[in-house]
């Protein structure tokens, strides 16, 4: 059901050959950018009408328009499950938790006497979030991508989820009431790359926006790919990814579920056990068959999964390997389940997001643990960071020096300006002493 990659006997390679090593899903963003620019395109030049073109194409529904009425948000919340709503309600409540904490404040330097640097953090004016509407529905990426945004001070949000032929043509009802719960009024049913194009360009009915963020499929990687440099993105997202650094104190039956629990997500999907523990392995992949049996999505999902070349059991010589490999895989979440795990987590460099010990499995993170789940997938946890507030704020640094302050510098930077052979740089200095360098 899972293939094993054996890295104990010889010292393990370094840098990008450790990497080569590891599983891997193939996600090739490039190719599906040729096929996203025309869409991209179409709803540069035609707004709405290729909107609802595309719902017909994609998602085989008609609609007459993209924008959902604020009648049918309220009555999705007038109908959600109390159960679902109440949990939902503590999925904001630890989230806002979390990322209020995270709001940076306004910090000025005084560099010298009379010239100071104040750095200030201003929230971008207007964000388009994707909530993703495939195999499953994901309210909990709402609240994901709502949160932090609110948090930063973001005034205009608006939201876009793809039509449900099942839902005559809106998103998923708890999509609409996770949006309500969160006050976002401005909801679009629109799904794909066109959404990302509906937000970067705007259209009749949308305002464009300065930030896209949001998991999706490849289509909407593809999409963010193509924008970038015209509006931010959070991180171009693929198939999601567990690793688990566990040695002989984990328990397999936690391990297998947990690794199930990614599995489910899409056949894509990536479940990585390292371990120094043979017997460990050997009853994690024991375990893993009967649990898989008495779940749901096992054959489109889990089962192609689990034997995708993307996922393994890698074993290694120690913690210490271990603790190289995981390094190296940069998994989006990585779970530490050994004996002093909050130890080895305080040695992890690149992960997403990382679970210490037994009572923290991914499942918490996903919900209700209050940390965030948009996370870089594909190895890019090495450089970029999950969705939070500071996603969403723009430092800029506001200089302010008197007379003095400036005249007690001008000869270096005049200085620096004719090693660079722009002495216009330094003429802008020296026209406001009179065209001579100030005596030091």
């Amino acid at each position: 059901m899972i293939s094993r990659i054996d890295l104990r006997g010889d010292a393990l390679p370094e840098g990008g050959a450790l990497r080569d090593l590891l599983p891997r899903a193939e996600f090739d963003v490039e190719a599906a950018l040729e096929k996203v620019r025309p869409i991209c395109e179409d709803v540069h030049h035609r707004g709405t009408a290729a909107l609802i073109e595309y719902a017909q194409k994609f998602d085989g529904v008609e609609l007459s328009q993209v924008r959902v009425p604020a009648e049918a948000i309220k009555a999705a919340l007038e109908d959600l499950d109390p159960a679902v709503r109440a949990a939902l309600e503590e999925s904001i409540r630890r989230a806002r938790i979390v990322h209020r904490g995270q709001r940076r404040t306004e910090h000025t330097t005084q560099v010298v006497p009379g010239g100071t640097v104040t750095e200030k953090w201003v929230p971008v004016e207007r964000v388009g979030l994707y909530a993703p509407g495939g195999r499953s529905v994901y309210p909990s990426s709402v609240v994901m991508n709502v949160v932090p945004a609110q948090e930063a001070g973001v005034e205009s949000i608006a939201l876009a989820s793809p039509p449900q032929k099942e839902f005559g043509g809106l998103p998923h009802p708890t999509i609409l009431a996770a949006c309500a719960l969160l006050g976002v009024d401005e909801v679009y049913a629109v799904g794909g790359a066109q959404a990302v194009a509906m937000f970067a360009h705007g259209t009749e009915d949308c305002l464009p926006s300065n930030m896209v963020t949001g998991p999706g499929n490849i289509w909407v990687a593809a999409a963010k790919r193509y924008f970038t440099g015209k509006i931010g993105i959070d991180t171009e997202a693929g198939p999601t990814e567990i690793a688990v650094l566990a040695d002989s104190t984990a328990d397999p039956v936690h391990v297998a579920a947990d690794l199930i629990s990614q599995a489910e997500h899409d056949p894509l999907a990536a479940a990585v056990l390292v371990t120094d523990s043979a017997e460990l392995a050997d009853a994690v992949e024991k375990e893993l068959a009967p649990q898989v049996a008495a779940t749901k999505h096992v054959e489109d999902r889990i089962k192609p999964a689990l034997a995708g070349k993307q996922s393994a059991i890698v074993l290694v010589d120690s913690l210490e390997d271990g603790l190289k490999v995981v390094d190296a895989y940069g998994a989006e979440h990585l779970e530490i389940q050994t004996a002093d795990a909050a130890a080895w987590a305080a040695r992890v460099r690149n992960a997403g997001a990382i679970f210490v010990g037994p009572w923290a499995p991914v499942s918490l993170g996903d919900y209700c643990a209050g940390s965030n789940h948009v996370l870089p997938t594909g190895g890019c946890a090495c450089h970029s960071s999950g969705l939070s507030v500071q996603s969403f704020l723009r430092g800029i640094h506001i200089v302010d020096y008197t007379r003095d302050a400036l005249a007690e510098v001008t000869h270096h930077v005049v200085t620096l300006a004719e090693a660079e052979d722009l002495p216009a740089h330094g003429a802008a200095l020296k026209a406001r002493f009179g065209w001579k360098v100030p005596t030091q």
